[in-house]
């Protein structure tokens, strides 16, 4: 095709499904032409080769990228080798530190079963750990799932690829949302927030699924030198002209830092980063705009539409907000637990399973071991999705094997209380027309 001709070729596409056999005869009994084929209008920047409903794409298009919103942003931290990084327990990451000082190669190996890999090794994680200091121990591996490290934010060290750049951002008071950039196998429910550093498989491990930190504020370099001219202030990591227009269309003044207030929600006359964030937090949780969209939020980063009106801003400011510190467990209302545990035992996960046979509709016992359980867990906390995981599944399974103690059965319930919760917030963002 000449470079000046701009027209594209046509595009058909034909789905078969079936037996291997079934499909061998259907190719034999047809050809090229007597199949029914279906045309596509492959578009850009895509060009699907799959029939894909793309309708409403202008009013979604309206709408800012979260990439565009929030300038600074990276993958999550890609260690290279988890285990070697990354402990549940604070005991268990302090003492792999102390072998890797102390221990020889071989012994770590015999102890650990480590192996070198591209952009880790050993070698690589003992001269990290005896040159350079500890900058950060805690860590969102998984959602609600937080664990601890040996953080020194050396590329190549006891982490392969810890992305400084970003996360040194979040070793100060911050919070950033995680997201996905697409989604190979779930519609979109990938988004979650943290106020620690996170993990790039924090929202999914899913293939594509790759998971990218946003910052809501970027700190800036200090030095021994630093004069009294120079700003220690943090600075939100927000594109300013994507903030003048919300600011516009809102006839609100932008400022910095939440200002207190007293005021009535409909008499606010100011916004901040935080509350662009538990709007934009609110939206994404929205099972309409969710259905609605679907087909966009796979592949690329989430739009999210500027604010319709003031009170509409506002009612999904507290919605968002209140999402927003569930998900943190920082909200009083984690702590109201549903559920119940049967202490009278070990404490040890063998295989968690939900079982409803003894409990009301649309609730069950999970059970750690054959004899232990949480009783009373709403079935829709039990199968919530964020990101490509259930949490309630996921936190306990990667605990197989483990005592869990006093601390971790009440950790257990706030997750289950969060997830309850979020289910529920929804059903109230749904009620409100967010475009």
């Amino acid at each position: 095709m000449a470079k000046q001709n701009k027209k594209l070729a046509q595009v058909f596409h034909f789905d078969l499904y079936g037996k291997r056999e079934e499909k061998y005869d259907f190719l034999n009994e047809n050809s090229i032409k007597s199949i029914p084929w279906n045309e596509l209008e492959p578009n850009e920047p895509n060009y699907f080769l799959i029939n894909k409903n793309f309708e409403g794409r202008g009013k979604y298009e309206k709408g800012f990228k979260l990439d565009e919103l929030f300038t600074l942003n990276a993958s999550g931290i890609k260690t290279q080798r988890d285990d070697a990084s990354i402990k549940i327990s604070e005991k268990e990451c302090k003492e792999i530190k102390e072998d890797f000082l102390n221990l020889s190669n071989q012994d770590l190996v015999s102890k650990y079963g480590f192996k070198d890999v591209r952009d880790w090794t050993i070698d690589f994680a003992k001269t990290d750990l005896k040159k350079n200091a500890i900058i950060a121990n805690k860590i969102l591996y998984r959602p609600f799932d937080f664990r601890f490290m040996n953080y020194t934010g050396k590329t190549k060290g006891v982490m392969g690829y810890p992305r400084l750049d970003v996360m040194k951002h979040l070793l100060k008071r911050n919070i950033a949302i995680l997201t996905c950039r697409q989604q190979s196998t779930f519609d979109f429910q990938h988004i979650i927030v943290s106020n620690y550093i996170a993990d790039m498989c924090a929202v999914s491990l899913q293939t594509k699924e790759t998971g990218y930190v946003l910052p809501l504020y970027l700190y800036p370099e200090t030095t021994a030198q630093q004069t009294t001219y120079q700003t220690t202030e943090r600075a939100p990591n927000l594109n300013p002209d994507i903030v003048k227009q919300i600011a516009d269309k809102l006839n609100l003044t932008f400022t910095n830092e939440k200002e207190p207030s007293t005021d009535a929600l409909q008499c606010v006359s100011t916004f901040a980063p935080i509350d662009i964030l538990d709007y934009i937090y609110a939206v994404l949780h929205s099972p309409t705009y969710r259905e609605k969209y679907k087909e966009f939020l796979k592949i690329d980063f989430p739009r999210v539409p500027y604010p319709k009106d003031k009170d509409t801003f506002w009612q999904l400011v507290k919605l968002g907000g209140e999402i927003r510190q569930i998900h943190l467990l920082e909200s009083p209302i984690v702590e109201k637990y549903i559920t119940q545990y049967s202490m009278d035992g070990d404490n040890v996960v063998a295989k968690p399973l939900f079982d409803s046979t003894q409990c009301a509709t649309a609730f069950g016992n999970v059970y750690i071991n054959e004899t232990q359980y949480f009783a009373n867990v709403p079935e829709i906390a039990w199968n919530f999705y964020i990101g490509g995981y259930q949490p309630a599944q996921k936190w306990l399974k990667d605990r197989k094997g483990r005592v869990l103690g006093f601390e971790d059965i009440l950790h257990y319930q706030k997750i289950i209380v969060a997830l309850s919760e979020t289910d529920r917030l929804m059903k109230e963002i749904d009620k409100i027309e967010v475009e």
